[in-house]
Order: C-alpha cells, then structure tokens, then sequence
C-alpha cells in the first residue's frame, strides 16, 4: 500500500462520467473529497468530465435522435451545439457546484480555452465493435496537443483544472471529443503517475451484471484477450484501448473505478485493485 504523500509534486488525472454530476451531494463526498485528499497530500490534479447522459437527455427534448458507434455518440452540427450547452454549461457548473462543497478550488472551463487541449478533426477509422468498414464519427476530435504550462501555472496559482471534452484547433473550429481520449491525453502529456477513470461502474467486470466478478488488475495482454473474447464490450470497449495506449506512453497506472463507495478512489489510489480495476505496465 502507498502513501498519498509518495506522489507530492506529481500529477493525478481523473475523469468522471456526465452520470455523476446528477447527484452533487455524492459527487462531493466522493470524487470531490478524493481529490482535496490528494491536493492536502501535495499532488497536482487536473479533472476531464464527460456529459454523455445529459447530451442524450437534452437532445431527446430537442427532437433530436442520438446515434451511438460502437460506444461513442456520433456529432453532427446539432448535435456538437447540444455538446456546447451540456459539457460548457449544464454539467461543468454542476461539477464546479460539487467541488465547491468538498473544498476544492475548481476552474471549470473546456480545452477550448486558451487553447488548453489542441485537436483536429478525426478521420474515418476503423473501430473495435463496429465491423471491418472504417467509421465516421462527424465532428469528433483526436487531440493533437495539450498545454501543459497552461496546466502547470493554474496549478501553481492554486487551481485545479475541470476540463469539459471540447476542443479544438487554431482556427476556431469546435470537435467533441471523449472524455476519456482526453484525460488519457492529459495524464500522457502531464506524466501524470496514476489516471482514475471514474464512473458507475465500479471497474471491468467479467459479467457486466455482477458487480462481484471484478478483475483487480490486468496487464495489457490480459485486457486484450478479454476484448477479443467479448468479456470486455461495448462503451468500456475504447476506454480500455484507450488506457492501454496510454500506459505505452508513460502513465504509469490507470484504474477504472466507481464511485461507491464514497471513499473508493481514494482507497484504490493508495492500493491499486482494491476498489477497482488497475491497469498496469507488464
């Protein structure tokens, strides 16, 4: 088991999914106490949120019908303007409300912002559970860039970063892109020590119904093999291709977490496994 304090001066990431804004009492007493833990402990955290169900609620009341690929939602122009009111207004001034509570001094924003995250518009692709054909997911974005000074300096002025996944390139052009693409990013580029995945799922499960039968850790090998052999589907499909690129890149571990109970990101930051799943190098 680690101490918090073996991390100070180093970089924590943690995503959350748009569910756990709807309640910000439990986002407060969990994530939000989490993370004043680990600002007490001397560790820089920057925080990505997603706004997935909100999107979906916002665009059914518009008449708009979502349409998912293989666990990501496809954005055409409507669909990027129902980004904008969820992820830069609805869901980032909950999650600031959230933090606030817990005592954390969150600047709640999206990497659009002075150009915190840079992207461009993603080619079609091939995806993992969606056929052979490549796929065109519209206005989605690959992050090419991310500020890491912009990101140090809010830090130093004592700040803690909350990114809505949007962004972006110089030419003004808006692209929605996953939120968990761009924390994986962001802990990449920030050599962030651990990246927490953050939902209500409390990990990867061998039955997505039984909570019981979570893995407490799989090495990339072991993450495949599950992906190939369906135990691993759908959305949790590219958060886990995702966390596996991103291990090559330098984080050196990324657990997939939940939210209950309230102390379990903090648990599993100090022993990795215990409360989620930990993905590590190997």
């Amino acid at each position: 088991m680690s101490k918090l304090t073996d991390f100070r001066g180093r970089w924590f990431v943690v995503k959350i999914g748009g569910e756990l804004a709807m309640d910000k009492q439990k986002l407060a007493a969990s994530v939000g106490a989490a993370v004043r833990a680990f600002l007490d402990a001397g560790i820089r955290v920057a925080v990505i949120h997603g706004g997935g169900p909100q999107a979906t609620e916002m665009q059914k009341k518009l008449g708009l019908q979502p349409k998912m690929v293989a666990g990501r939602r496809y954005t055409d122009e409507a669909t990027l303007e129902v980004m904008k009111m969820t992820l830069a207004g609805q869901v980032s001034v909950d999650v600031a409300s959230a933090f606030r509570i817990a005592g954390v001094p969150a600047l709640c924003t999206t990497g659009m912002s002075a150009g915190l995250i840079d992207a461009k518009r993603r080619p079609p692709k091939v995806m993992s559970g969606a056929g052979p054909d490549p796929v065109d997911l519209g206005l989605v974005g690959d992050v090419t860039g991310v500020n890491t000074e912009a990101f140090q300096r809010i830090s130093d002025a004592g700040f803690v970063p909350v990114l809505g996944s949007l962004s972006g390139d110089a030419q003004g052009n808006v692209l929605n892109i996953n939120a968990d693409t761009v924390a994986t990013r962001v802990a990449a580029k920030l050599g962030a020590a651990k990246l927490f995945l953050v939902s209500n799922v409390p990990g990867v499960l061998a039955n997505k119904d039984d909570p019981s039968t979570r893995l407490p850790t799989l090495t990339p090998a072991a993450a495949r093999e599950k992906i190939a052999s369906g135990v691993i589907q759908g959305g949790m499909i590219p958060k886990v291709e995702e966390s596996l690129e991103m291990l090559e890149e330098g984080i050196e571990a990324i657990h997939i977490v939940g939210i209950s109970p309230n102390d379990a990101v903090l648990r599993e930051a100090e022993q990795p496994g215990s409360h989620g799943t930990a993905f590590l190098r190997g």
